[in-house]
């Protein structure tokens, strides 16, 4: 396969920025002197469900292989998903950095796979950086990006919104997140990717008018 093959597919490392970025996410994690909490009494009635770290988990592949599938079936909606997820990312590091928030946990004391996996994600990511869920932000940003993807049919637009919302609602059943913290990802990710949309087609009509006068 020669350079020129490649070519084509050099945009989809932009997708490495990433896990560049998550580098501020173990930074910020670790709690402080002021850390608030955003637990509701609507929060004490939603039951712990370790079933739900099933998808929970699964938010780490299908967030990367949904970007590969956006960028094959539309290459404008990857850029724009792809920088409405970073700018996502800057935005909730800036927020955990000012406003450090945590979440109480479920003492984990039975056994089996479910609740070993739930261990597991305790142990290894700390109950802070919690407003707003980037597990949330990344699920709702996908379902966006993929409403109106050409070539994708409607039963793959309904899976990828059962997927994502599967995971979305997983972060307040493993008590990762309190409802509040999934409320502000969604109205975070809603204001940045009409934004982030404003901003392409500002430069769709800017490349046009230069073309038109022929700059």
């Amino acid at each position: 396969m020669n350079r020129k093959t490649l070519t084509p597919y050099i945009p989809l490392l932009w997708i490495l920025v990433i896990p560049v970025l998550n580098i501020f996410y173990g930074i910020l994690n670790q709690g402080g002197d002021n850390v608030s909490n955003l637990a509701t009494p609507l929060d004490t009635i939603i039951p712990f469900a370790p079933a739900f770290i099933i998808p929970y988990l699964m938010w780490y592949p299908f967030i990367f292989g949904m970007l590969i599938v956006i960028f094959f079936r539309n290459r404008s909606s990857y850029y724009r998903v792809l920088l409405t997820l970073n700018l996502g990312l800057i935005v909730c590091y800036v927020i955990y950095y000012y406003f450090q928030t945590t979440v109480t946990r479920p003492p984990i004391t039975d056994q089996g796979l479910l609740h070993s996996l739930v261990n597991l994600v305790y142990q290894t990511d700390g109950p802070y950086n919690c407003f707003p869920s980037i597990h949330v932000l990344t699920s709702y940003l996908i379902v966006k990006g993929t409403a109106n993807a050409p070539n994708l049919s409607k039963a793959a637009r309904w899976f990828i919104v059962l997927i994502s919302w599967s995971i979305i609602v997983s972060t307040v059943f493993v008590k990762q997140h309190v409802w509040l913290d999934a409320a502000g990802a969604i109205v975070l990710t809603e204001i940045l990717y009409f934004a982030c949309g404003l901003w392409f087609r500002s430069q769709v009509d800017h490349r046009s008018r230069i073309r038109g006068s022929g700059l």
